[in-house]
């Protein structure tokens, strides 16, 4: 008797076991389904917001959420205005977890007047935590250049300023070690030299300046020479300068120990075409250079010759219109920035006062659509330099003067002149398309320049 009640308990033991592990196996398999079904339906939420962009109407729904892949981070951004204020801005993304529900954030957390009230252009030395801002003059005899030393809470401390020639634009950061400003002077019609100390301090080391025998084919913009941009070649043994009123590229040796920089043959570029920036990639076969006119709306393309007597050579390779096709553009169109990607595989060039899209505004409270100009992006061919386009998007405004692209190739930041408005554009690294509207701002005045806080080096 006492045996078989034994038999029984452990029979009804093994029983309750068997039980318990069936009802476990069973609601594991229950929780897992229900894991792998919220999975799927984040990610189609996910994908969804993620929509492609129309050329018309365009919807800055990329402004409510968007993906990004790693954690939340904030980044730097500096801001120049006509208005007489470089500005810090702070870039939030959302990280996976939060990207569904939270959106990427552009702030305002500082504002400077100590570049003076005309700021053009913003060159940052990352390695040196030292920005340098230039002012145009509009109103005086002198423009300038301002050292500041960036502080990593987005606050900007004046370092040291020194008054140059007027109208200064663009700045080329050449030398050993990275110790001389290269500067095109728009209307001053010059190119400087300023030379700078590990503490920021400016000392005028060169000037030279131009003038025209008479006016090119458009005098309202042609009556004298305007350098628009300062570019270090890739060997950084020259500095070339676009200038618009005189149709050449201004090409000078470099002397990275004494900064001197010596005038060698220019390159000629069609008359009345007005160039205005450039931008080199180098290949393992050939070192490439395009030019953007603004004046004509063409970007030209050019295999760059290493010469053994210290010049340049250029052989041109082709010329095609800013949109890569032939396109009916109002009057007064005027081509603006260009640049190539990090990876060296796209060229990014910007056109200002088409307004060629409309796109929906940024205030959710406004219904009026907003005019914008283009961006247009052109795949390099990296063993002719030959240009394909690959697509045209909306700046997100009018007028973009200036953008930039961080060193990862996944953000623009675009600087609107005519709206004081600030974009950052998310981009497809590998396609090279920009893809939707990430974050914006808004910034008092016509904005010149909009550059990351980032160690930035362009791929050669």
């Amino acid at each position: 008797m006492m045996l078989e009640s034994g038999r029984m308990a452990r029979t009804r033991g093994v029983g309750l076991i068997a039980t318990a592990v069936v009802i476990f196996l069973l609601a594991s398999f229950l929780l897992a389904r229900q894991l792998i079904w919220t999975h799927f339906s984040q990610c189609q939420s996910i994908d969804e917001l993620r929509h492609p962009t129309m050329w018309k109407g365009v919807s800055p729904a990329g402004l409510l959420s968007l993906g990004l892949a790693g954690s939340a981070s904030a980044t730097l951004l500096y801001v120049t205005s006509y208005a007489g204020t470089v500005t810090t801005l702070s870039l939030t993304l959302p990280d996976d977890d939060s990207a569904a529900t939270t959106a990427a954030t552009l702030e305002t957390i500082s504002n400077s007047t100590d570049c003076g009230p005309n700021p053009s252009w913003l060159t940052l030395d990352y390695s040196k935590n030292v920005l340098f801002c230039l002012d145009e003059g509009f109103t005086g005899p002198y423009g300038s250049v301002t050292s500041f030393y960036t502080d990593d809470d987005g606050t900007l401390t004046t370092l040291n300023k020194l008054d140059i020639i007027q109208g200064p634009v663009s700045i080329a950061e050449f030398g050993v070690g990275g110790h001389g400003l290269a500067i095109a002077h728009y209307s001053g019609s010059s190119v400087s030299v300023v030379g700078f100390t590990p503490e920021g301090n400016l000392t005028l080391v060169q000037n030279e300046t131009y003038a025209l025998d008479g006016p090119g084919p458009n005098p309202a913009r042609q009556e004298a020479p305007h350098p628009h941009e300062a570019i270090l070649d890739p060997t950084a043994s020259f500095v070339l300068v676009p200038d618009l009123g005189a149709d050449i590229v201004r090409v000078y040796q470099a002397d990275a120990g004494t900064l001197a920089l010596t005038p060698v043959a220019s390159l000629t570029v069609a008359p009345g075409s007005g160039p205005r920036h450039g931008a080199f990639t180098v290949t393992p076969s050939a070192t490439y250079f395009y030019l953007i006119s603004e004046l004509a709306n063409v970007i030209t393309g050019y295999e760059v010759l290493y010469s053994d007597d210290g010049t340049l050579g250029f052989d041109e390779l082709f010329v095609v219109p800013t949109h890569g096709e032939e396109t009916a553009l109002p009057e007064g169109t005027g081509a603006a920035e260009i640049l190539v990607s990090p990876d060296g595989k796209y060229l990014i060039a910007s056109s200002r006062w088409e307004n060629s899209f409309n796109i929906t505004n940024f205030d959710p409270n406004n219904s009026t659509e907003i005019p914008s100009d283009p961006i247009i992006t052109f795949s390099i061919d990296r063993a002719t330099g030959n240009l394909t386009k690959v697509q045209e998007f909306p700046a997100g405004g009018s007028g973009p003067r200036h953008f930039s692209i961080n060193a990862d190739g996944n953000l623009l930041a675009v600087a609107l002149q005519a709206d004081g408005r600030v974009v950052i554009i998310d981009r497809d690294v590998e396609t090279g398309e920009l893809k939707d509207y990430l974050a914006y701002t808004n910034v008092e005045g016509e904005l010149t320049t909009a550059i990351f806080r980032e160690d930035y080096h362009t791929y050669y």
